[in-house]
């Protein structure tokens, strides 16, 4: 008699796991790559540095969106190191004034497999890009430091665009569209040293998209105590042939053009979300 109870718990067991494991498999859609940088100091236009990061909601509300669509999401910086968050984010003006909502974002953060311990860039262009369905990019200022003039981020960028996967960036995630392209690191410091600069052979040339706007960007810089950043990045994607939609600023705006998404600011990121996860299913 206790032996066939025993078998009958082995057997429950392994019924339960098998169970387990075809829900997940079900729940899977697919995997999403989410780039994020690894950067924390911001150079500012006087030498100065400017601690920065990932945009809480920016990245959270989009990776809780994907999850809850049941895509897995893959994160990589370009060290492979650990992404940070910009604690000016962690404000719950993101989250209409819900700071239950907020602490939520945050632990949907904290429990993303690999937070702590991200892919390399370089590890991630050896791998077969191909298991991925969609790029990811959030914003935060970290961006303006290593995922634009970036050759890594232009090789992936290349891919996902020649493959016309669903290519999602907000805010100042945008700015890394500017990597694909001859030369992308002398392109940013001519403009940023305001000499002109010429975009060659940029894959986004003359596609619509949006990205943090200048009187936005105006706003941030009066909380630098007269300090300015190197140069509006909005400024840069126009000066590089980019077809820029703005919105009012602080509005919700979300731009698609092809495989493109790309959203102008925080409160862009519910809308973001939903436009991705759009056209990771219609790809399906």
């Amino acid at each position: 008699m206790t032996t066939g109870f025993i078998k009958s718990l082995f057997l429950t067991a392994t019924l339960g796991a098998v169970l387990l494991f075809c829900q997940a498999a079900v729940a899977s859609k697919g995997k999403v790559l989410v780039l994020l940088s690894s950067e924390t100091q911001l150079e500012l236009a006087d030498g100065s540095q400017y601690p920065t990061g990932y945009y809480l909601n920016e990245f959270g509300v989009p990776a809780d969106a994907l999850q809850q669509a049941g895509y897995e999401l893959v994160l990589v910086t370009p060290k492979g190191n650990a992404p940070r968050v910009d604690q000016r984010s962690v404000d719950t003006q993101y989250f209409g004034g819900d700071e239950q909502e907020m602490q939520r974002i945050q632990k949907v953060i904290a429990n993303l497999d690999g937070i702590n311990d991200t892919h390399k860039l370089a590890d991630v262009l050896k791998s077969d890009l191909s298991q991925f369905d969609g790029l990811f990019i959030p914003g935060g200022h970290a961006p303006l430091i290593d995922l634009v003039g970036n050759p890594e981020v232009g090789k992936l960028l290349t891919y996902f665009h020649n493959q016309q996967k669903p290519t999602a960036a907000i805010c100042h995630g945008p700015i890394a569209l500017l990597s694909p392209q001859q030369m992308p690191t002398q392109f940013i410091d001519q403009f940023a040293k305001g000499s002109q600069s010429q975009a060659q052979d940029w894959i986004y040339e003359g596609y619509n998209m949006t990205i943090f706007s200048t009187p936005e960007e105006q706003v941030f810089e009066r909380s630098l105590n007269g300090k300015q950043i190197r140069y509006y990045p909005a400024a840069a994607m126009q000066a590089a042939g980019a077809n820029l939609k703005q919105a009012e600023a602080w509005q919700p705006n979300v731009v698609i053009d092809r495989e493109l998404i790309t959203g102008q600011n925080p409160f862009s990121d519910k809308v973001l979300a939903e436009a991705l996860i759009k056209q990771l299913e219609q790809a399906q």
